[in-house]
């Protein structure tokens, strides 16, 4: 909705701006036709001001069109790109899982090791910047990393798309193991509220970008989901 709203505004201020430079336009013309009509022939007016006036109105009227194709086909792309998000819904997908989104207080990242195993979580931004590091211990398995947003500095981050990266040792051994940070999960609902469309894999929220595969949902799967409840 919010992406409609900015769109609506540019064209809106775009169609303003074009007008009111279509307006000047012609009144430079009138200007231009009146003085053409009533100059001293023995004291023609210089037209090289008037060239150059022609000139800038072609170059604002240009740069006028150059912003509506732009806008256009960022629209389209938007469309496009939602239109692909909500295709994903029903369907099986294989996700990185070291970049979610904090919304509402809360960020989740889902990663395995192959034995307990003393970790420490590093949260990036956007931007590569650390904001929180947090140091635990796991079990063998499956585990989900949950964050609250607040930074190591104490202050309630932005919400916003988050990286994670997890170092993992063995408890018993000291010795660094490989953590698994891939998830696999049915779509079953997609968030447009972000800079980009989120994608709702069981409770996780998982980024269109950090999807590394896609599949129908077969027999199979359904199976499992039954045997699981």
């Amino acid at each position: 909705m919010a992406i409609s709203s900015v769109g609506t505004t540019s064209s809106s201020s775009s169609a303003t701006s074009r007008q009111s430079i279509a307006q000047n336009f012609d009144t430079f013309l009138q200007l231009l036709t009146t003085q053409l009509r009533n100059q001293n022939p023995l004291d023609p007016l210089d037209t090289n001001q008037f060239t150059q006036q022609l000139v800038q109105f072609t170059g604002v009227e240009q740069q006028l069109k150059t912003n509506d194709f732009l806008e256009a086909m960022m629209t389209s792309a938007q469309t496009a790109n939602n239109s692909q998000a909500v295709s994903y819904v029903g369907k099986i997908v294989t996700a990185s899982g070291t970049k979610t989104e904090l919304v509402d207080g809360e960020a989740k990242w889902h990663f395995a090791v192959d034995s307990k195993a003393d970790i420490t979580a590093t949260v990036r931004d956007a931007n590569g910047n650390i904001v929180y590091t947090k140091a635990g211990t796991v079990n063998k398995g499956e585990s989900v990393f949950t964050w609250d947003g607040i930074g190591s500095d104490g202050k309630t981050k932005p919400e916003g798309s988050y990286t994670v990266t997890i170092e993992a040792r063995d408890s018993a051994t000291g010795k660094l193991i490989s953590v698994a940070t891939e998830m696999t999960g049915e779509v079953t609902g997609v968030d447009f509220t972000g800079s980009e469309p989120v994608l709702i894999v069981g409770g996780a929220r998982v980024n269109m970008s950090a999807i590394l595969s896609v599949r129908a949902k077969t027999a199979a799967d359904e199976a499992a989901e039954e045997s699981s409840v």
